[in-house]
């Protein structure tokens, strides 16, 4: 068989397990550890070697792990998959080098997930994918409430000042993800003057919200 082909069987063969379990949001995924301990029988059967390289690309002011995936067979063919991850700015309880070394698993996995046709849509590994899930029912609900409530004369209040506070809260975080993805948590800080959404004071919350808004 040639490289094509080798690499064919390998994507209708592997079975990658979700190893892994993320108790904040209660589900499964699998790491690229994971993946790489289903390929290694495989590849060994086949006849086949899989080496993962990283390098550093600056794209504006970002710096983001570039990881190749590269298969190899005895006949010295080879095909390769790219996968990249940008590095954080910070992250709470990491130093520099664990930031990039967690950058550089998630940059290696999406490469092996390209090279061997593995579906990570159904392999949620962060909470901002979680976030992207509910985010959905959140607009629904909001927009049920919105139907079920007579329209507003004009010296009513802003409906967003009926809001609970958890909506608002909600609200904020869907809008700082919205904008920063997986630098969200660390803007909340500086946009709102506190370190979490749920920090801040109920009669602070509707001027919390302008600002967020405003730095959209």
């Amino acid at each position: 068989m040639n490289i094509s082909e080798q690499l064919l069987k390998v994507q209708s063969e592997l079975k990658a397990p979700k190893g892994q379990f993320n108790d904040f949001g209660k589900y499964k995924y699998r790491s690229c550890e994971d993946i790489l301990e289903a390929a290694k029988p495989l590849l060994k059967e086949i006849g086949l070697t899989l080496t993962l390289d990283d390098k550093v690309e600056q794209i504006g002011t970002h710096n983001y792990i570039q990881a190749t995936a590269t298969l190899t067979n005895l006949e010295k063919q080879t095909i390769s998959n790219h996968g990249y991850a940008r590095e954080a700015e910070t992250k709470k309880g990491m130093d520099d080098s664990q930031i990039t070394g967690t950058t550089s698993s998630y940059a290696r996995k999406y490469a092996l997930n390209g090279l061997f046709l593995i579906d990570d849509t159904k392999d949620a590994d962060t909470d901002e994918y979680q976030k992207q899930q509910d985010k959905p029912k959140s607009q629904q609900d909001n927009k049920q409430r919105q139907q079920s409530n007579p329209p507003q004369s004009a010296t009513q209040p802003p409906q967003h000042q009926k809001h609970t506070r958890a909506e608002i809260v909600t609200l904020i975080n869907e809008l700082l993800f919205t904008k920063y993805a997986e630098n969200a948590p660390e803007m909340c800080m500086p946009i709102t003057g506190y370190k979490d959404a749920s920090d801040i004071p109920t009669d602070q919350l509707g001027a919390a919200l302008k600002k967020v808004k405003a730095a959209q």
